[in-house]
């Protein structure tokens, strides 16, 4: 990865909670300690899609609040081996696959998940991850997570 003299990679990093966003984070931690970069974590949100208003539907819920308590969870467990390094936490209201790539511009580095908590299990790549790799106007590392061991019947 080239990036300007005096000035450090930036890593844009998607984030939903999910343990394969948290491993994606922590490559990407990762990857700017080596690089000398900074990582820009990012949690999308979104009202969910239903009849009526959003504050009829759920009127209790901080959308916002329960994303920020995602990213910063994952932003704390990911920071633990690279404290020196700079993550910053975004918090946006949208759809995770358009923020992801409004954050990635002019970024050195954009990495997903291979998937999160979308509904197809079986699929190897999620929705968003898969319109970033389309889309995304720089280099893209897609991160899965180790598939668990099956398990032997006795």
């Amino acid at each position: 990865m080239s990036v300007e003299p005096g000035r450090s990679a930036r890593i844009v990093v998607g984030v939903d909670g999910s343990p394969t966003s948290r491993t994606a984070l922590a490559w990407a931690v990762r990857q700017a300690g080596l690089t000398g970069g900074s990582v820009d974590a990012v949690i999308a949100w979104q009202y969910p899609v239903g009849y009526g208003s959003p504050s009829a539907a759920m009127p209790n819920f901080d959308f916002a609040g329960n994303a920020r308590q995602a990213l910063a969870g994952a932003v704390a467990a990911a920071t633990t081996e690279a404290p020196q390094v700079e993550v910053r936490q975004h918090v946006v209201r949208g759809h995770p696959a358009a923020e992801l790539l409004k954050a990635s511009d002019g970024a050195q580095l954009l990495v997903v998940g291979n998937r999160g908590y979308g509904g197809f299990a079986e699929a190897l790549l999620g929705s968003v991850s898969q319109h970033c790799v389309h889309h995304a106007r720089c280099p893209v590392v897609v991160v899965r997570t180790a598939e668990p061991e099956p398990r032997s019947e006795p």
